[in-house]
């Protein structure tokens, strides 16, 4: 079976790791599968693909489709929304012309399946659809796109199915698309990599900072830059966390990057640094830029942080932190809350609340057994629950189910 799957971007954040997952465990599960990546550039996720023996196609998307989208618009007040108006009529021309080129590209390569993984490629899919059945990898909580979401609902009638990667995805995009046929096949990830055992990275040494004393706890926030993170939530969580408890040793790490293009919806690290000193902690906050490779990061962190200020459509962080037994807060709202058992193996907390945030950190922070406990029984969670393997069984099935 060959399979082309399109992914607009080549940067490796959760959605491009997650289909590197997908693409090994398909290998393992079917003798003739033919993966095959048409991607928007060159860069880290053509390199991996083709690391991990994929064949790839660099089809290079034209700069004001890349750089536009409506995400920037829940935030960004009048100034993005202009932005976003300014530069729709040029990209729908450069959407008109990469279709067709798509569609080329497609045709020759004559896959059985054409596998969408972002929302980008998903709303191209009139242009490819007579080509071979299109299936939508759903990563993303399109309810709670204001655009986006109205387009998806006409491309949706050219796909076959859509493939949600939590019940909450599927849940959202119900009522958005219509009578395209949903199937919820929750994310996983590669148990190898991300266990207690392995390297550990140098988290002073990447962000430039003297080294911490061996008596003081490593807090960690893991994410792109997007503003929805809620990098902005973890600074102030810790400074309201230093001036309650300042007895308590840590130094807090913001671990990530801007790696996608979209205009407007993603901090800067200037606005990130001046937000940790307004919060009163400037010289308590490391900042390690983005890592490719993230393991070594999770295994050096005593607490990670999820704090996610809207529904998270996974939180694939989650279920690398678990199965790295790290202690671990999560904001439980989206398919995250559907991740975990609250204080079993982690601590949850409302999203975009300071206080409570502040209120776990101080929690985990003060009680070395709690830490202990919840690690050790996130272990087994991420054990029995986010093998990457299962995925080959899982969308095999979808393929097979909804082949003309």
């Amino acid at each position: 079976m060959r399979v082309a799957y399109l992914n607009p971007v080549s940067a490796l954040g959760g959605a491009e790791r997650s289909l590197l997952d997908l693409i090994a465990a398909l290998a393992v599960h079917d003798s003739a599968f033919e993966p095959h990546l048409v991607c928007g550039e060159e860069g880290p996720l053509t390199e991996a693909a083709r690391a991990q023996g994929v064949e790839t196609t660099v089809l290079r998307l034209p700069p004001a489709l890349g750089q536009l989208g409506d995400s920037a618009l829940r935030s960004g007040g009048l100034r993005a929304a202009l932005r976003f108006a300014a530069g729709a009529p040029t990209a729908a021309w450069a959407a008109a012309d990469y279709g067709a080129s798509l569609r080329d590209v497609l045709r020759r390569l004559r896959p059985d399946w054409i596998h969408s993984n972002a929302l980008k490629t998903h709303l191209l899919t009139p242009a490819f659809s007579d080509v071979a059945p299109v299936v939508w990898h759903l990563r993303d909580a399109i309810g709670q796109r204001r655009i986006a979401k109205r387009l998806l609902a006409l491309a949706a009638r050219k796909a076959r199915v859509g493939i949600g990667i939590s019940s909450y995805v599927v849940r959202d995009a119900r009522a958005a698309l219509g009578r395209l046929p949903l199937v919820a096949v929750e994310n996983a990830i590669d148990l190898g990599t991300f266990s207690p055992q392995g390297s550990v990275a140098e988290l002073d040494t990447l962000a430039g900072v003297p080294p911490l004393s061996s008596r003081s706890l490593r807090l960690g926030l893991v994410a792109t830059y997007g503003r929805w993170k809620g990098q902005d939530v973890f600074l102030s969580a810790l400074g309201e966390l230093a001036r309650r408890a300042p007895q308590l040793s840590w130094r807090a790490y913001v671990i990530g990057g801007p790696i996608y293009r979209t205009a407007g919806s993603q901090w800067s690290l200037a606005e990130l640094r001046e937000g940790a000193v307004r919060a009163g902690i400037g010289e308590r906050v490391a900042f390690v830029p983005f890592q490719a490779d993230p393991a070594p990061v999770f295994r050096a962190l005593d607490v990670v942080v999820h704090a996610s200020t809207r529904p998270e459509p996974f939180g694939r962080t989650i279920a690398e932190a678990m199965a790295c037994e790290r202690a671990l807060i999560v904001a439980r709202a989206g398919g995250a809350a559907e991740l975990f058992s609250e204080g079993i193996n982690a601590l949850g907390v409302t999203p975009g609340e300071p206080s409570e945030l502040a209120a776990a950190l101080g929690r985990l922070v003060g009680d070395k057994g709690l830490r202990e406990r919840l690690g050790a029984q996130a272990g087994r969670h991420a054990a029995s629950r986010f093998d990457r393997l299962r995925l080959g069984h899982e969308v095999g099935a979808v393929y097979a189910a909804y082949r003309p």
